[in-house]
């Protein structure tokens, strides 16, 4: 007999304006992160780290699942960012220090 299961897909919203992208590896932190209705916690892609006010160093690239502890991540430090699709507003903090960030 065949194991079958369901098969869940993701759905991701595009918030990058241009495929010219410069990423860096990025641990990115459990701390504060609140589980979803599944038990698991999740940081967003588009999420600004480690948070969005004046200590920001860029924008993570994809959901990176934190559940286990600390996971590493792709970081986005120089780009066109289409600002609408993010999961949150960015603070005036943090467009001024993200430099090579593009908001459009």
């Amino acid at each position: 007999m065949p194991y079958v299961k369901s098969v869940e897909t993701a759905k991701r919203i595009n918030f990058l304006a241009s495929s010219k992208v410069q990423a860096f590896s990025y641990q990115v932190s459990d701390e504060g992160v609140s589980a979803n209705e599944k038990g698991r916690k999740i940081v967003k892609a588009g999420t600004i780290l480690p948070a969005n006010d004046a200590t920001a160093q860029g924008i993570l690239y994809t959901d990176v699942d934190v559940t286990e502890g600390p996971q590493p991540g792709s970081l986005i430090v120089e780009a066109y960012i289409l600002e609408a699709r993010l999961p949150e507003a960015v603070t005036t903090e943090a467009k001024t220090v993200l430099t090579k960030i593009t908001f459009r």
